[in-house]
């Protein structure tokens, strides 16, 4: 049997370690956790900059940074060159990228367990190693000791800021604390990229700039969109998670309008330009500007014709920026609507004036300048930042047309079949009658939902991108939405777009579709666009990795099919998550393994959790998460994967369904659910105040109604990391006992499949980092000894999934073809299983804690750093411990894969 690192060290004493830190008093085991925590955070901080500054180094010299970016990393420019090896023209890439369009999805998914307050410091940290390594020889001396002093500084900072969080987030908090990645790093990163797009196109004989009206790059958010199973997203917090983000885009847009004015200081320009700025001088619309401006609030003289213009352009977003501030904190506002700007267009308008007559002027240089960045960011982002998504549960919407038919008497919605809903809506939709008036009954859900439509017509329509209907089985469940916008005076509708999450929904999808397609009211309402969203994570919880996996690339492939055949573009939504369990992976290789003709030049996908700090913290890791998008869209659009083998898809038809059969046999074993909240701490992981919403969508505390993000996240932190290769190992059994020729089979597919070996390479990945014989800790400490013989399964499974992963690969040991990640794994481990012991233990403490104890126990043991949780209903230290040994358990995960 192949071991891996953890197996074979000897770093810890797994007895000796469990007996010493049993013995410790609450504080010195709270200060433990917190102490293996941090060194976990600043190892990731180091190996961070490390990584940045070989890629630097290599970008100059052109080397690999290292084993394994090469598969998983490619610059624009490399893109470039390869799609030209690849026989492509200039002007067909050029082509294709001017209509691609990626679509960022920021989340508010509750897995970024580091408060927001230690992010900022430990981008501090990073800024200062990077500094100081950059330096290098060229540091003076005393420079070098006050960076280091610094650095010190900032290390103690985060050392004495409290790492949990004591208070759970609003969704107002989540969206606060996403926007920041956008208006912090985001901003600027995107000129800054797309002229890099314009370089990479010069150096493959491009001599045109990329225009500045295409939107190849947007960005999105779920925070306060997303209601589903959250009652703490209402519509009235939709409504200031809207103007909020248009606050913070006037507020960007504001403050860089007078370094603009400033740079443009010109008196030559178009007649175009000298008209437009008479016609302001005769009109007499030009008054002394108020004086909240730093700069230029006296009047712009007219010799300096842009500086006039801009003036306006600024006078404008004052009034925007003064409105919103109003409507958010009143409701009203003194100022019209006339006097504002409502769409990106009104905006945009007199900045295209402006680069026009620099063009004509013979100034291209100037106008390539900062106004071609501002003009660009307005393209990308538009006056919302993002586009606010709306996510509601299919069933609250049938609930709600359930109270309307019931009350006009028409019968019990929720009670007819899906032909005679698909019959009632269709004929509502196609007429002009209200459906119901003010007087309809209803109960609070209803009201919440037809709130929400009522908002959405309230607001600004390019506030909004889709209406996501998560748990969508039928294409009811999309023209409901439809009906119920309509009713709700929605006049701009948004686009309807559904989610399919489990195993049957993804298999029905295409024949959902279809049926959708065949409406020819439907497809008059799209005008030849669709988008669907496909989940990962509940997919994975539902059926296992593999079998989900499997659903997802012939889900995909059969929608494009389906759309073809009616002459509908579909534009894909990944609901990935940031762990393998819930569809994580590197981003380049995960859109290049994704079935032939599936993203053709339009990508949306989730960024969701600790994912957007690991992709936005800072400016150099933004820069190349724009990159790995824009690139690895724009490569398999213009070369299609070739599709895989027939037999090939046979072979992996039976291996799913063996492999599903395999996920499900375990999780129905009687056993199962005991053991599970027995030996991991997911009974626990809502101390954690990770996000706003509930751990369940249902208060039972079945399997079924567990997110899928703590269904991981407890596995994770064991170390067993189930949901990700359960089922893999009885798939590959099957088709080795089978027939011994599939051995050579499996392996050309991983070898040759792009689809396939990513897959398991991931799944491979994750046994590098499990560990068994801390699984078996955590059983031995925490597990009644009538459900241990079910843990005994599971590590005799998981030792024969690993043995036949490895012999499929061809490697001899776990991630024998990335070397620099098996480093990584091995130097956490003397920090991570500390952190496993000491959880496990106080979840045992914890547990056996009775609510009525009385005695003294641990009263003399209280300190400082004991007491921020003195209201704690469990013995002291006990809380604060276990969410510590969580965080620092989740911190030795990354950066691992």
């Amino acid at each position: 049997m192949a071991a891996t690192y953890a197996e074979t060290s000897n770093v810890a004493d797994l007895d000796a370690l469990v007996e010493f830190i049993d013995d410790l008093p609450p504080s010195d085991g709270i200060l433990l956790a917190s102490a293996f925590s941090h060194m976990l955070n600043l190892e990731n901080l180091a190996e961070e900059v490390q990584m940045v500054l070989r890629r630097r180094a290599t970008t100059r010299t052109g080397s690999i940074a290292d084993e394994g970016s090469a598969l998983t990393e490619s610059t624009f420019a490399e893109t470039l060159d390869k799609l030209v090896r690849l026989g492509k023209s200039k002007e067909e890439i050029f082509e294709s990228l001017k209509s691609q369009s990626v679509d960022l999805v920021l989340t508010a998914h509750p897995t970024q367990s580091v408060r927001r307050s230690i992010l900022r410091k430990h981008a501090k940290i990073k800024t200062t190693l990077l500094r100081l390594h950059e330096g290098g020889s060229i540091l003076r001396p005393n420079d070098k000791k006050e960076l280091i002093e610094e650095l010190h500084r900032q290390i103690q900072a985060a050392w004495r800021t409290d790492e949990i969080r004591r208070v759970q987030p609003t969704p107002q908090d989540e969206m606060r604390a996403g926007m920041s990645y956008l208006t912090d790093t985001v901003w600027n990163c995107v000129p800054r990229f797309l002229r890099r797009v314009d370089t990479a196109l010069r150096s493959i004989g491009i001599n045109e700039r990329l225009p500045y009206s295409c939107k190849i790059l947007e960005f999105s958010s779920w925070m306060g969109g997303d209601r589903d199973g959250n009652p703490n997203v209402t519509a009235s917090v939709t409504r200031d998670v809207c103007l909020l983000s248009r606050l913070m885009a006037a507020n960007l847009y504001y403050s860089q309008i007078e370094s603009l004015m400033f740079e443009l200081s010109m008196w030559r320009c178009s007649a175009e330009l000298r008209s437009r700025v008479e016609s302001l001088m005769r009109e007499g619309s030009r008054r002394e500007s108020v004086k909240h401006y730093r700069e230029f609030w006296k009047l712009v003289p007219g010799m300096e014709p842009y500086r006039v213009i801009l003036g306006t352009v600024r006078d404008r977003l004052f009034n925007t920026r003064e409105r919103l501030m109003h409507l958010l904190q009143t409701g009203i506002s003194p100022i019209p609507q006339s006097d504002t700007f409502t769409s990106a267009e009104q905006l945009m308008e007199p900045l295209e004036v402006c680069y026009r007559s620099l063009h004509e002027t013979g100034d291209h240089t100037i106008a390539d300048g900062s106004l071609l960045d501002f003009m660009r960011q307005v393209t990308c982002f538009g006056l919302t930042l993002v586009r606010l998504d709306i996510r509601q549960e299919a069933d609250r919407h049938t609930e709600a047309l359930d109270a309307i038919t019931t009350y006009l008497g028409f019968g019990s919605y929720r009670e007819w079949s899906e032909d005679q809903r698909q019959e009632f809506l269709v004929r509502e939709l196609r007429g002009k009658r209200p459906l119901f008036g003010p007087d309809l009954v209803h109960n609070t859900e209803v009201k919440e939902v037809l709130d929400t439509c009522r908002v959405l017509a309230e607001l600004p329509a390019d506030s909004f991108g889709g209406y996501v209907i998560s748990m969508s089985t039928v294409p009811s469940d999309v023209l409901a939405v439809h009906l119920l916008m309509r009713e709700c005076g929605v006049k701009m509708p948004l686009r309807v777009v559904p989610l399919y999450e489990r195993l049957q929904d993804l298999n029905n999808a295409p024949a959902n579709m279809e049926r959708l397609f065949s409406i020819d009211w439907y497809r008059n309402l799209i005008n030849g666009k669709q988008e669907v969203m496909i989940g990962y994570s509940d997919s994975g919880k539902d059926a296992g990795r593999l079998s989900a996996a499997w659903a997802l690339f012939q889900a995909q492939a059969n929608i494009v099919k389906v759309a073809e055949k009616f002459g509908v573009k579909v534009t894909l939504f990944h609901g990935r998550g940031g762990t393998i369990g819930r569809g994580g992976g590197p981003t380049h290789l995960a859109i290049l393994s994704q079935p032939p003709g599936t993203v053709n030049g339009s990508l949306r996908v989730t960024i969701q959790g600790e994912i957007i700090e690991h992709s936005f913290g800072e400016e150099q890791l933004s820069f190349r998460t724009l990159e790995r998008f824009t690139s690895a869209t724009l490569e398999v659009s213009l070369h299609t994967p070739t599709p895989p083998k027939p037999e090939w898809q046979k072979l992996m038809e039976e291996m799913s369904a063996v492999a599903t059969e395999d996920f499900r046999g375990v999780l129905r074993d009687k056993r199962f659910l005991p053991y599970f909240q027995a030996g991991t701490p997911v009974l626990e992981y809502g101390r954690m105040n990770i996000g706003s919403r509930p751990s369940k969508r249902r208060s039972d505390l079945g399997i079924e109604s567990l997110r899928a993000i703590p269904w991981v996240f407890a596995w994770t932190q064991t170390r067993i990391h189930l949901p990700v290769w359960l089922g893999v190992g009885a798939a590959l059994k099957y088709a080795i006992e089978k027939d011994p020729a599939n051995l050579d089979i499996l392996r050309r597919m991983h070898s040759e499949w792009p689809f396939f070996r990513v897959t398991l390479d991931l799944v491979e990945m994750v046994f590098a980092k499990g560990d068994p014989r801390i699984a078996s800790m955590y059983d031995k400490i925490l597990v009644p000894d009538e459900l241990r013989s079910l843990g005994e399964e599971i590590l005799h499974n998981y030792h024969l999934t690993r043995d036949l992963l490895l012999q499929v690969a061809g490697h001899s040991l776990t991630l024998d073809n990335n070397p620099a990640l098996k480093q990584r794994i091995i130097l956490r481990e003397p920090l991570t299983t500390p952190l496993n012991v000491q959880q496990a233990l106080t979840l045992k403490k914890m547990r056996s804690w009775s609510f009525n104890h009385s005695g003294n126990e641990g009263e003399g043991e209280r300190s400082g750093v004991v007491q921020l949780n003195a209201d704690t209903s469990y013995a002291p230290g006990l809380e604060d411990t276990l969410i510590l040994t969580m965080k620092g358990i989740a911190a030795g995960m990354q950066n691992t894969g």
